[in-house]
């Protein structure tokens, strides 16, 4: 199963970022600290990060899958490109990677 699930933005405020989609449409607000953010929008979930380390410079779609490994054999057979090797994050584990037209997208599991 590959779905897309999440997509996560980079901020200047994650908590700002939280508090104007919370005000602005009612979607529901979960704070994982000062730097990151999740909005549970309607079939989708936005991520909102503010620390610069962990920022992508443009938006990043996650695909959600329930095998790791096997998603990224797949990523890799296909033609992409690992550009973050898996790690654990509040919820699951997930690599980001990097298809053939240039475009960074993650995949993640909730369980690995």
């Amino acid at each position: 199963m590959f779905e897309i699930d999440f997509a996560e933005f980079p901020s200047t405020s994650a908590e700002a970022s939280g508090r104007f989609f919370e005000r602005a449409f009612g979607w529901a607000v979960t704070p994982y600290g000062p730097d990151y953010t999740d909005v549970r929008a309607a079939g989708l979930t936005l991520g909102f990060q503010s620390d610069p380390a962990e920022q992508t410079h443009a938006p990043l779609l996650t695909i959600r899958t329930d095998d790791l490994a096997a998603a990224r054999e797949a990523v890799e057979a296909a033609g992409g490109e690992v550009t973050r090797e898996p790690f654990a994050f509040p919820g699951g584990r997930r690599f980001h990677f990097r298809e053939p037209g240039g475009s960074e997208l993650a995949v993640w599991c909730p369980v690995d």
